[in-house]
């Protein structure tokens, strides 16, 4: 079961940051969390995060399999190379790797 977050999103702004639930661009955002990248790039116009903190929090992301096959497929359609992927999204040369041998099939 995948949790609920938008629901998480919203409580979080309830107690946190009120005013942030009052931006219409904010709450049209929240109804469409639906993927992991959608969570992550909410997340971050929500709240800055320093340098540092990214970085630390990079070692922890976990990607879903639509995700993971949106972004080798985005690679495929561009003809981008494995180390370009790697250093735009911030995610290892191994795990892109491994993500194409998974998925080899699904992505064509």
């Amino acid at each position: 079961m995948r949790p609920n977050y938008r629901k998480i999103f919203q409580d979080m702004l309830q107690l946190e940051h009120p005013d942030k639930l009052e931006d219409p661009k904010i709450r049209e955002l929240l109804k469409k969390l639906n993927t992991t990248e959608e969570v992550l790039n909410f997340n971050d116009k929500l709240f800055k995060q320093s340098k540092e903190s990214l970085k630390n929090n990079q070692k922890l992301k976990t990607y879903d399999k639509k995700t993971m096959l949106k972004l080798l497929q985005y690679q495929k359609k561009h003809g981008f190379s494995t180390s370009y992927m790697s250093k735009k999204y911030k995610i290892s040369r191994t795990t892109i790797s491994n993500w194409k041998k998974t998925f080899e099939e699904e992505i064509g």
